[in-house]
């Protein structure tokens, strides 16, 4: 199996277990996540960012070679998007997910880059 594609199926399967997390065991910690400034109820944005992570995930691992282009585009969109969180999680010194320091919460800001990298590379 290509390189390429493992790195694929693997950020699927992440997204998956991410947003299934989301749904059931990791919930309260993904509730302490979300900014102030989100207008939705906590706990509607955690499902809602749930639902959104197990489709992506899905959509990255099945999607057709000729369109895996534009959903590495969208997954890059997406990884974006969510960036604000882990933002404001360092900013307002949100503990969760082991993030329990400024420097865990700050190292944690330069794996976002690396998810969108991912995306890109792993769906060229």
């Amino acid at each position: 199996m290509e390189t390429k594609t493992i790195a694929r199926v693997a950020l699927g399967a992440m997204l998956i277990t991410a947003g299934i997390s989301h749904l059931t065991f990791a919930r309260k910690e993904f509730r302490a996540q979300v900014p102030e400034f989100v207008p939705l109820d906590k706990d509607d944005t955690v499902v809602y960012s749930g639902i959104a992570e197990i489709s992506l995930g899905a959509a990255t691992i099945l999607t057709p070679k000729e369109h895996r282009p534009l959903m590495g585009k969208i997954l890059a969109g997406f990884f974006t998007v969510i960036f604000p969180g882990n933002i404001a999680q360092y900013v307002n010194r949100v503990d969760a997910f082991n993030l329990t320091t400024d420097k865990r919460r700050f190292a944690r800001l330069f794996m976002q880059p690396v998810l969108i990298y991912w995306a890109l590379k792993s769906t060229k």
